[in-house]
């Protein structure tokens, strides 16, 4: 007699699938952030020099502000590459896509939508 059991893991052929997945994501992510990091080193070229006195002080508060909106940007990009870099960690160790509130496999669906997420739906929900 066969006993079901659940499923406490995803597969090897499943944790590849999903290693492409985040490899993909992954490789975007690092050109977007090398993208905006150039933009950051390269917005003091177009200075204001040789602009009148009054007008520099409006570009420079604009600039300052497009800086800090793309430090941001940036912060949120390192993190995710992080998170993603994470990910990987646990399709190695076998425990990727294994809910840590929960115990039980995250849906593959919500996996392939938010491959580094460590919550099932169920666990998300009960943070609001």
């Amino acid at each position: 007699m066969m006993e079901k059991f659940e499923k406490t893991r995803y597969g090897d052929a499943e944790l590849q699938e999903f290693k492409a997945i985040i490899l993909e994501k992954l490789r975007v992510a690092k050109e977007e952030l090398s993208s905006l990091t150039k933009s950051l080193s390269n917005s003091n070229a177009n200075g204001t020099d040789d602009t009148a006195g009054t007008y520099k002080t409006l570009e420079d508060g604009s600039a300052t502000l497009e800086k800090e909106q793309i430090n941001q940007l940036a912060a949120r990009q390192k993190k995710f590459i992080d998170n993603l870099e994470a990910a990987l960690v646990r399709i190695e160790n076998k425990t990727y896509g294994v809910c840590r509130e929960t115990g039980k496999l995250i849906q593959k669906e919500r996996l392939k939508a938010v491959p580094h997420t460590t919550l099932s739906i169920e666990a998300k929900n009960k943070q609001y």
